[in-house]
């Protein structure tokens, strides 16, 4: 077919204008998602468009490899770029006004408390940034600031929904960092994932409503799941992720479904865009919610970072939960929820009774990091450590291990998957490195129906490059000691 592609007005200048390849990246998609690009369309050459637009060729290839890695657009070679077959666009849905209300909550348990994590951090665990690369100097100055103006109104009881410059601030930065257009007053304030996934389903789920949930899934989401009596549906998870098809075979009236659209939690691919489009047209024509976890969504070392799966959702049914335990510090507990504005007054009573939001100075603190800039240095110093570390230590298991293990390069995120030989026990692999001061991860402890083959986990984020070949020998001294390694 020939090239549909409509008009790209372009916003240069507006001081806060998007930059021009992200606007670019934003017009097709808008046009194939609206239907107007349809699968089989063609787009123009970057240089066609670089030359009609009156922008470097380079903005325009790198929109288009933007659009390629989400899976929207095709490159042909010489037959040119297009829109792939296999996409189906959503249909366009006529709002009648008229949304079901949400199911009672459950009620309330004020004596259930989850007790907290203290020991020491062992290299390769899971869920740690890199703390020695974080900036405690400068945070150190601006939690002092923030103590000291602290006022009367701030020290008493805070805003049930939270800190409203930090709301502000998280509406601000998922608009640029993951596509995500909400306002302030759909944002609430979290003790971390964890309190966002409580505060959902104490808000939309009733015991035995079933939920899917991803399998292998992370151990912590499953935990509270089971706490909140939910009848848990494992759905299968394949190259291209969550296979929603088996989903809605094994229960299509799920009340939502919990995903990792960017990293799947724990084998590390993204949701496909098909997928993705399914899922929201799943939710969409049953009246049901999508729980996405977005843990380690800025955090795509190998290509430019997905856009939220949220950031598709025209119908109102997607929550999106983020957290800065992954990105600043895990003792901080403080996260945040984006819901549907539907659901705003709903989650807001809820989270009347369960008074979700951290302390006022730990707010006001992580407000102040972000509106003066610290946060957003902080991110992209710790995209090139993190490259840097992965590289170092997939080296050094290469030379340690051989052929003994299949690390899985494609992945994105913050860790490893390293797959054993066919027969290998990976949970004595990880009691081994466990009893070796080591924090390695058996996949098999993650996995619920699907059999998988054996693999360990390794997160390189606190494995300095310096180190990472002592470490590696340490691990293999553990993988000997269970014959996992000869």
């Amino acid at each position: 077919m020939a090239s549909r592609l409509p008009p790209i007005a372009l916003d240069r200048a507006h001081p806060r204008s998007s930059p021009v390849y992200r606007q670019i990246y934003e017009r097709i998609r808008g046009a194939i998602l609206a239907g107007s690009l349809p699968p089989g369309s063609r787009l123009p050459s970057w240089n066609a468009l670089a030359f009609q637009l009156g922008v470097a060729r380079g903005t325009v290839k790198a929109a288009y490899d933007w659009l390629a890695g989400e899976g929207y657009i095709l490159g042909r070679g010489a037959a040119g770029t297009i829109v792939p077959s296999v996409l189906k666009t959503p249909k366009p849905r006529r709002d009648t006004g008229r949304r079901r209300a949400p199911p009672r909550a459950r009620e309330i348990d004020a004596a259930q408390r989850h007790p907290g994590a203290t020991d020491p951090i062992a290299p390769f665990q899971m869920g740690f940034p890199a703390l020695d690369a974080f900036p405690r100097k400068l945070w150190t100055r601006v939690a002092a600031q923030c103590a000291r103006r602290l006022d009367d109104t701030a020290m008493g009881y805070t805003n049930l929904m939270g800190y409203r410059p930090l709301r502000e601030a998280v509406a601000a930065y998922v608009a640029v960092a993951r596509g995500i257009a909400c306002a302030a007053d759909q944002v609430l304030v979290t003790c971390g994932y964890q309190g966002a996934l409580e505060l959902t389903c104490r808000a939309l789920l009733e015991p035995g409503d079933r939920v899917w949930v991803e399998d292998p899934v992370f151990f912590r989401a499953l935990a509270l799941l089971q706490l909140a009596a939910a009848r848990l549906v494992p759905v299968p998870v394949d190259a291209a992720g969550m296979r929603v098809s088996t989903g809605t075979t094994l229960a299509p009236d799920a009340r939502f479904a919990v995903v990792t659209p960017s990293h799947q939690a724990p084998l590390g691919m993204p949701l496909s865009l098909p997928r993705r489009l399914e899922l929201l047209e799943w939710a969409a024509r049953k009246k049901r919610w999508i729980v996405e976890d977005d843990y380690y969504g800025e955090f795509n070392l190998t290509a430019r970072p997905m856009s939220a799966l949220c950031s598709l959702d025209e119908s109102g049914r997607v929550l999106y939960a983020g957290t800065f335990s992954k990105t600043l510090l895990p003792s901080l507990r403080l996260g945040y929820l984006i819901v549907p504005v539907a659901l705003v007054e709903r989650f807001r009573r809820v989270a009347h009774a369960l008074l979700p939001a951290p302390a006022a100075l730990t707010q006001h603190t992580v407000s102040e990091f972000m509106r003066l800039g610290h946060f957003g240095r902080h991110m992209q110093r710790m995209r090139r450590l993190y490259a840097e570390r992965k590289q170092s230590l997939i080296a050094a298991l290469d030379a340690e291990f051989g052929d003994n293990l299949e690390i899985d390069r494609s992945g994105t995120g913050l860790h490893l998957v390293a797959h054993l030989r066919t027969g290998m026990d990976d949970a004595a692999f990880q009691r081994a490195a466990v009893q070796a001061g080591l924090g390695a991860h058996a996949l098999s402890a993650a996995t619920l129906r699907t059999r998988r083959r054996p693999a360990i986990l390794l997160s390189f984020t606190n494995v300095d490059s310096a180190r990472a070949t002592a470490e590696v020998r340490r691990l293999a001294a553990a993988a000997r000691s269970v014959r996992i390694l000869a």
